[in-house]
């Protein structure tokens, strides 16, 4: 009843509505990052309400009533849900490219580019990790940020540094003024090679720019989607070579291609229809199969804030747009909205309140190590 209630809140006539007037599609995992970010100095924004259309606020106050009922685990519906994800996907033995999954001579499938593939040399498996780079048994709390327009002014950084591993997505600034509201801790983050190619050059000429970008992200672990595109290959492999030679103490892992198409074939199960899932879905449906309590900060696919209706920008960091429409955020975020009520994992859409840092509760514990 509650998901036939989802997909009538998200049904695709009011999204286009949505979308095709002040509310933009949320990308909080790609963009060019061209520039040095620095957080600006908080203005007071007019809130526009007036110039929501009637379908935008009716999926706004809908999300709102849902969203202000009292949030529960329900372990029974994490563990149905967690089970059922584990036993198509294969998370935590498929993720990651190891050369204990992938080894020499063998063909690896391009998930972007099924009818490409390359063969594993020598050279290509020793960039690969002996073992997954996971530890054995799961994290308490996990935090997954995405990078959307509603982290700012939240005041969410301490929040999300308490989780046990964090997770962000696209190399995101995190100081000049951001760590108040995005926090500073890393344990792994994603790299879509765009801004390798628009930002460092592609890595052909000077690398230290890349190598000293990293440093905010400490000895984390750098996800690629290493063989989801041919074009991704060279790139990221010589993303793999700069940190390396320059000693840096973050380490690159990559997707494994076919994890990523189990996650389609899943998600697609459960309704979902894209070219392409997002790596905030992706890398949320990794940490449902990682963490026993999974916290998403940053996921809000319009421009529009859920309380009080202010415009937000689409990044916390910028207002560049998705360049091009691969994702179905919306959806996605029904998606996500929807495990949120059933209890499986948490939603933080509103601005932290000062006192309240804490995710680990009466946990207590310092997580398993990498």
């Amino acid at each position: 009843m509650r998901g036939q209630f989802l997909k009538n809140l998200f049904s695709l006539g009011i999204v286009v509505v949505c979308l095709g007037g002040l509310l933009t599609t949320l990308s909080w995992y790609l963009s060019d990052n061209n520039k040095n970010h620095t957080a600006p100095v908080r203005q007071e924004v007019p809130q526009q309400a007036d110039d929501l259309s009637s379908g935008c606020r009716e999926i706004i106050d809908k999300v709102n009533r849902l969203y202000a009922q009292t949030w529960e685990k329900k372990e029974d519906k994490y563990k149905k849900f967690r089970s059922e994800l584990s036993s198509k996907c294969q998370g935590f033995e498929k993720a990651i490219i190891t050369q204990a999954n992938t080894v020499v001579g063998s063909k690896i499938v391009y998930d972007g580019e099924r009818k490409s593939l390359v063969q594993v040399t020598p050279e290509m498996f020793n960039t690969f990790p002996k073992e997954h780079p996971f530890p054995n048994k799961t994290w308490e709390t996990c935090a997954v940020v995405g990078n959307g327009g509603i982290l700012s002014d939240s005041g969410c950084g301490k929040m999300i540094d308490s989780a046990q591993f964090v997770i962000r997505c696209n190399l995101p600034p995190l100081n000049n003024g951001y760590q108040d509201h995005v926090g500073v801790k890393t344990d792994l983050v994603t790299a879509n090679p765009s801004i390798l190619f628009e930002k460092y050059g592609a890595l052909m000429g000077r690398r230290r720019p890349f190598i000293e970008s990293l440093r905010s992200y400490g000895n984390s672990l750098l996800l690629l989607p290493t063989f989801s595109y041919r074009s991704n290959t060279p790139v990221s492999l010589r993303a793999f070579y700069s940190i390396e030679d320059f000693g840096s103490p973050t380490r690159a892992i990559s997707f494994n291609p076919q994890y990523l198409q189990k996650l389609d074939v899943f998600w697609r199960s459960k309704g979902l229809r894209a070219v392409r899932l997002s790596s905030g879905l992706m890398v949320a449906s990794l940490a449902l199969e990682l963490c026993s309590n999974v916290h998403l900060f940053g996921f809000w696919p319009f421009s529009n804030h859920p309380h009080g209706l202010r415009t937000l920008k689409n990044h916390y960091y910028d207002d560049i747009q998705t360049k091009k429409k691969f994702h179905a955020m919306p959806l996605e975020f029904e998606l996500l909205l929807q495990l949120h009520t059933e209890g499986v994992l948490r939603l933080h859409l509103d601005d932290c309140v000062p006192g309240e840092v804490n995710l680990m509760g009466s946990t207590g514990g310092d997580g398993p190590p990498l």
